[in-house]
Order: C-alpha cells, then structure tokens, then sequence
C-alpha cells in the first residue's frame, strides 16, 4: 500500500490514527501548494483531487479521511479505534459524520472563502460572502458539542476514537485560523490537553510544519 499525503488537516487525521494504531505505510508526498493534486496524474487516483489518498497493492483507490481510518482499522490487528461491537462502531461513525457536518465543511469552507481565498478561489467554489456565518456556525457548534461533552473524558465517553482523532486535528487547525474552541467551553478545551498529551499528536505533525 501507499499512502498519497501532504501537508494539512485532512492528511494529518491519517498519519495520528496510524501513530495511535501503530500502522507503518509507504508515504509519497503531494505538492498540494504547488497544485500538484490538481494534475491528471493525481485525479487518475482520486478524482476529488484531494489528498489523502491510500492506493492498495491491487490498485484500489480508496480517498476521504474517515474511510482510509476505519479500512485500516479493520485490517489491523490489536484494538480498533472504531469500535469492537457493532453498537461501538456504530457510535463512533455516527459522531464522525455530525463533527464533519457541524464543524469540519463550514470550518473548511469558511477558510477557503477567506484566509485562504487567494489559493482556493481558481480550484474551487467558494463562498466569500457566507465566511462570516460559516465561521458563526462552528462557534456554535463548539458551544453545542461543550454542553455534550459534560462529565465525559472523550467524544464517545470514556473510549478513545477516531471521532476525537478528527475533531483535535481540526480543532487544532481551528487555533490556527481563528476558529479554535472558544475559552467558555471548558468540557472541550479540557478534552482538547487530554487529546495533546498523547503521543501521536506529535507524530501527526507534518515535517514542513515542525517546530
């Protein structure tokens, strides 16, 4: 297998899931600054031109962040980050899917309508005008999951899972582009040091942007 990587939120969600689950793959860098990914060599492997990207021995392509987490889940040994019963898996997939809704698209979207408008305004649609209530819509989402997360250590209480892999990548992204946990939403800023401490925070962390 080879994993196609790069820098940014997407990718470093993979590289803390396989830090936490010990999984060692072949990596090769995409230029994504440089445009890289939106080459025809790049969208023959994921049409979304976006990276992550894990090519099998047999040549599947297999793109978006979550399902390249739970492929690799299932086929690995030792303990799952999805779940070990059904009921598990299903709880932990069902958290993904309302962090991606509610914080992660509005987060990214509003990013790329404003901070980063200047790169993403030729590659993709953007919405410059809705920034400001995408940005307002994680804000309230973060107050919304803070209620939730009273009296629980993570996300889907006290297992640690890719859904808290997903939300500490890019609640740390958010401290980045002023869209982090706000300082009244003490439940998540203390689930956010708990995340930090572990070892795979550091592992995740893309060598361009070290230190």
């Amino acid at each position: 297998m080879k994993l196609y990587s790069s820098v940014g939120p997407n990718p470093r969600v993979v590289r803390m899931f396989m830090a936490e689950r010990g999984i060692d793959i072949e990596t090769v860098e995409v230029d994504i600054m440089g445009g890289e990914n939106l080459g025809d060599s790049y969208k023959q492997l994921n049409p979304s031109a976006q990276t992550p990207c894990l090519v099998l021995d047999d040549g599947t392509a297999i793109s978006e962040i979550t399902v390249i987490c739970q492929y690799l889940d299932e086929i690995s040994e030792g303990e799952s980050l999805v779940g070990s019963t059904p009921e598990e898996s299903a709880e932990t997939r069902m958290w993904n899917r309302r962090i991606d809704v509610r914080i992660l698209e509005p987060m990214s979207l509003a990013f790329r309508s404003a901070e980063a408008l200047a790169l993403f305004e030729n590659r993709c649609h953007v919405i410059p005008q809705a920034a400001d209530d995408l940005k307002a819509t994680v804000q309230e989402n973060w107050q919304w999951l803070d209620g939730l997360m009273a009296g629980n250590s993570f996300i889907c209480g006290e297992r640690f899972t890719l859904a808290d892999i997903q939300l500490f990548i890019f609640a740390d992204f958010g401290n980045l582009i002023g869209q982090g946990i706000p300082a009244e939403c003490k439940n998540l800023l203390a689930w956010f040091e708990r995340v930090a401490g572990r070892p795979s925070f550091a592992a995740s962390v893309h060598p361009s942007e070290a230190g």
